[in-house]
C-alpha cells in the first residue's frame, strides 16, 4: 500500500484535473440564458489559461487538488449546462483515468525553458530555438491606387490580382504604395509613393516636339539618327518645306515624292493624310487650323499577306536619373484591311491601304476579329517573328536594330523631360517617384530596317475590342491578343516597381540561411522556422520586359551631349520650378565656364540670348515662363562650341565645349568647398600653409597640374585646341 501510495496520488490529481477541465469546458459551451447573469460565460481561451495556470501552480507548489477546486470560478446556476437526455450526443465521455510515471518531469512556469531559466536568459535555448516566427511574416500587400486607370483599368485590375497585391478603386485617404494615372502626372495630387506618370512626357512625345527632339539628336549625329522620317514643322516651317523639295526635284527630275501630315495634337489617325504636291489645297487648310507635321512617306514596307502593317512595342521607362530602359519580349502588330499599293493620285485618299491605326481600320468591313495570335488584323509581333524567321531572316539583327531605336529615342527625349521631372519634383522635397509605359510605332521597311513612326505616352491598355451586333448596336468582346501582351506588361511593370520587393527578398534570404546550432536542439524543442512563407511569386511566368540601358550603355552613352546640356541648363536656371533660362542666369553661365573673350563680350552675349530666345517663344506653345527654353539654350550652345572650336565636326566641337564648361565648373566647386571648410576652421591654417608669392585663388585655378591633367586626358582633342 505504501508503494502504491504515490501512484494512486498521482492518478487522482491527474483525474481531478481532467474532472475541472471538463466542467469548466462545459462551461463555456454551454448557451447563456437571457439576463444580466449571462455575463458571467467564459470564453474557451480563457478556461484554458486557468486551468493551466491552476495546473502549473497546484504542480510547482505541491498543494492538494482541493486547493485547485477552491479556485475553480464560481458560475451562477442559470449557465450551467442543462442535464444529459438519452440518446444526447453531445455528451462527452468521460476518458479512461492513465497512470503517470512515479517521477513526472515537473511543470515549467510560464516564460521558462527545460534548464529552469528564463528563456531569455539560457543561453542553450537561445542557440537552439532559432529566430521568431514574426520575424518571418509576410510584409503587408502593396498597394494600388487605380481611380484614374481609365482605359487601362480592366488589364491592370487583372494583373493586381495575379500579384496578390491591394487595389482600391476608388482612391484611399492613406497613401498608397503606387498610383495609376490614365492620362498624365497631374491626372492627381501625389505627394509621395510612386506613379506610373512623367511630368512632362504627354508634351514630349507630341508631333512636334518629337520631331525637334530627334532633329537636334540629327543635327549631332545624322548617320544614328536616319531612323526617323525628314520632318517639316508647319506652319513655322511650310516656306522650307517647299524651297527643299523643289530644290531635290531640280536635281533629280525622277523623284516622285509622297509626304504624310499628322496633326500636332491628333491621335488614333485623327487628320492624317497623304499629299503629293506641297502646294496641295489640304495643306493650305491645315495652316490655317492647328500646326502639324509633314513627313516623307515610307513607299517600301514590308508586307505579310500583301499587307502594310506597324508595330506596338511597349517600352518601360523605369526612372531618369539613372537611365533605365525596359523592352517588352513581345508586342502587338497591326494591319491595314486593304491589300498594299504604292502612293499615286487614284490611292492617296484609301486610309485602310495606307494607315495603319487600329482605331482606323477597326470600322474596315475587311477587319478580322481572331483569337490567334498568328493570324487576324491584330497579331503579336512573335508571331512576325516567327514567320520571317520560317523565311531565313535574322531575328537576332532585327531585334538589334529596334532596341537601338529605342535606345536613341528615348536618350533624345529625356533633356528635356529632366527640365520638367525638376520643375514638377524639385529636388529636396518630397515628392513620388515616376515610371511609365510608352508605346513605340515602328514600321519595317522592305530591307528590314526599324522606322519610328511616332510614341505614344498613353498608348491603349484595353484588353476587348467593340463588336458591331447589328447597325448601330456594339459589345465589348474579349481580345485574347490584347490580353496576353498587356496584362503581362504592366504585372511585370508592377513587379519591376514593387517598393516591398527588397524587404521580401530579404526576408527570403535569411529564409536560406541555415539555423545554428541545430546539433544542441532539446527533445521535445521545435526550431522557429515558419511554416507556408514561400515566394509571393513563384506562380507567376518569368518577367516578360528586357532590360536595354544601362545594360548597353557603353554602346549608347557618346550619344547623351544634350543630357549633359541639359545638367548645365538645369544648374543656372536659379528658381526651383521654373522651366525658363533668365538673362541673369545665362550671364552667370557665361562667366562661371569662362566662355567670354575679347572676341565675345557679354554684350554680345545679351544679344545672342535675346535673338534666340525671342525666336523660340514665338515658335513654342509654352508661354508659362519668360526666358529661354532648353532647346533655344542648345541652339546657343550649338553657336559658342561652333565659334569656340573650329575645323571640328559639330559633335565633336559639342562634347569639347561641354567638357570645358564642366571643368570649370568642377574647380568653382571645389574652391567653394574648400573655402567653406576654411570657414568653418577659422580660415587662418589654409593661408598659412600657402607657399609665399601664391594665392590660395592660384592654387586652386591654375598652379595645381593634376585637375588639368584629368582634363586634358578626358578630351578627345589635343589641348593647344584650348584657346
Amino acid at each position: 500500500a505504501l508503494a502504491l501510495a504515490p501512484a494512486l496520488s498521482a492518478m487522482s490529481r491527474g483525474s481531478s484535473e481532467r474532472d475541472l477541465a471538463a466542467g469548466l469546458q462545459a462551461e463555456a459551451v454551454a448557451p447563456a440564458k437571457a439576463g444580466a447573469e449571462a455575463k458571467a460565460a467564459v470564453t474557451e481561451a480563457n478556461v484554458e489559461a486557468k486551468v493551466e495556470q491552476v495546473r502549473v501552480d497546484a504542480g510547482a507548489a505541491g498543494e492538494p487538488e482541493s486547493k485547485a477546486r477552491e479556485l475553480q470560478p464560481k458560475v451562477p446556476a442559470s449557465a450551467q449546462p442543462r442535464a444529459a437526455e438519452e440518446g444526447d450526443v453531445r455528451t462527452p465521455l468521460r476518458p479512461l483515468p492513465t497512470l503517470t510515471p512515479a517521477n513526472p518531469k515537473p511543470a515549467l512556469a510560464r516564460g521558462h525553458c527545460l534548464h529552469g531559466k528564463s528563456r531569455s536568459k539560457c543561453r542553450s535555448c537561445k542557440r537552439s530555438s532559432g529566430p521568431r516566427s514574426d520575424e518571418y511574416s509576410l510584409p503587408r500587400p502593396v498597394t494600388v491606387d487605380s481611380s484614374k486607370a481609365r482605359t487601362s483599368l480592366d488589364a491592370l485590375k487583372i494583373s493586381i490580382r495575379q500579384l496578390r497585391w491591394k487595389e482600391f478603386p476608388f482612391g484611399r485617404r492613406l497613401p498608397c504604395d503606387i498610383y495609376w494615372h490614365g492620362v498624365s502626372f497631374h491626372d492627381n495630387d501625389i505627394f509621395s509613393g510612386q506613379v506610373n506618370k512623367f511630368p512632362g512626357m504627354s508634351e514630349m512625345v507630341r508631333k512636334i516636339t518629337l520631331s525637334r527632339a530627334v532633329r537636334i539628336m540629327q543635327n549631332l549625329f545624322p548617320e544614328e539618327y536616319n531612323f526617323y522620317p525628314r520632318s517639316w514643322i508647319l506652319p513655322d516651317e511650310f516656306q522650307l518645306f517647299v524651297a527643299q523639295v523643289r530644290m531635290v526635284k531640280d536635281d533629280d527630275p525622277s523623284w516622285k515624292p509622297t509626304f504624310i501630315v499628322k496633326p500636332d495634337g491628333g491621335c488614333q489617325g485623327d487628320g492624317i493624310y497623304l499629299i503629293k504636291d506641297p502646294n496641295d489645297i489640304r495643306l493650305a487648310g491645315t495652316l490655317q487650323s492647328r500646326p502639324a507635321v509633314v513627313q516623307e512617306y515610307i513607299c517600301k514596307p514590308l508586307l505579310i499577306d500583301k499587307l502594310k502593317f506597324d508595330i506596338r512595342l511597349y517600352v518601360l521607362l523605369k526612372s531618369l536619373e539613372p537611365l533605365e530602359i525596359y523592352i517588352a519580349k513581345d508586342g502587338l502588330s497591326r494591319f491595314c484591311t486593304e491589300p498594299y499599293q504604292e502612293p499615286s493620285p487614284k490611292n492617296l485618299h484609301h486610309v485602310f491601304m495606307h494607315l495603319t491605326n487600329y482605331s482606323l481600320n477597326i470600322h474596315s468591313g475587311n477587319f478580322i476579329h481572331s483569337d490567334s495570335a498568328s493570324t487576324g488584323s491584330k497579331r503579336t509581333f512573335s508571331s512576325i517573328l516567327c514567320r520571317l524567321s520560317s523565311k531565313g531572316v535574322d531575328i537576332k539583327k532585327v531585334w538589334s536594330d529596334i532596341i537601338s531605336v529605342v535606345i536613341k529615342t528615348v536618350i533624345a527625349l529625356t533633356p528635356e523631360l529632366k527640365v520638367f521631372y525638376q520643375s514638377d519634383i524639385p529636388a529636396g522635397r518630397p515628392g513620388p517617384t515616376c515610371f511609365q509605359i510608352l508605346g513605340f510605332d515602328i514600321l519595317l521597311m522592305k530591307n528590314l530596317k526599324p522606322i519610328l513612326l511616332e510614341v505614344n505616352a498613353n498608348p491603349s491598355m484595353r484588353i476587348e475590342h467593340e463588336q458591331e451586333l447589328s447597325p448601330g448596336v456594339f459589345e465589348n468582346v474579349p481580345s485574347f491578343v490584347d490580353e496576353e501582351v498587356k496584362v503581362a506588361v504592366i504585372r511585370d511593370t508592377l513587379r519591376l516597381m514593387d517598393p516591398l520587393k527588397k524587404k521580401r527578398d530579404s526576408q527570403s534570404q535569411q529564409l536560406e540561411k541555415p539555423l545554428p546550432g541545430k546539433e544542441e536542439l532539446l527533445d521535445g524543442e521545435q526550431t522557429g522556422a515558419p511554416h507556408g512563407v514561400v515566394n509571393p511569386e513563384a506562380h507567376l511566368p518569368s518577367i516578360c520586359l528586357k532590360q536595354v540601358f544601362p545594360k548597353y550603355a557603353k554602346q549608347f552613352n557618346y550619344l547623351r551631349l544634350v543630357d549633359r546640356m541639359a545638367n548645365l541648363f538645369i544648374r543656372f536656371l536659379g528658381i526651383k520650378g521654373t522651366m525658363k533660362l533668365g538673362p541673369t542666369g545665362f550671364r552667370t553661365f557665361i562667366r562661371n565656364c569662362r566662355l567670354s573673350s575679347s572676341s565675345l563680350s557679354m554684350a554680345a552675349i545679351d544679344i545672342l540670348y535675346i535673338d534666340i530666345t525671342r525666336r523660340w517663344n514665338s515658335v513654342t506653345l509654352d508661354q508659362r515662363d519668360s526666358g529661354m527654353c532648353l532647346q533655344a539654350f542648345v541652339e546657343a550652345f550649338f553657336f559658342l562650341a561652333q565659334r569656340k572650336f573650329k575645323m571640328m565636326p559639330l559633335h565633336e566641337q559639342v562634347a569639347s565645349l561641354i567638357d570645358l564648361c564642366e571643368y570649370h565648373l568642377s574647380l568653382l566647386d571645389e574652391k567653394r568647398l574648400v573655402c567653406g571648410r576654411a570657414g568653418h576652421s577659422g580660415g587662418h591654417s589654409a593661408h598659412s600653409s600657402t607657399a609665399p608669392g601664391h594665392s590660395t585663388l592660384t592654387q586652386l585655378t591654375g598652379s595645381n597640374p593634376a585637375p588639368r591633367t584629368n582634363y586634358t586626358s578626358k578630351l578627345s582633342y589635343p589641348r593647344h585646341t584650348l584657346s
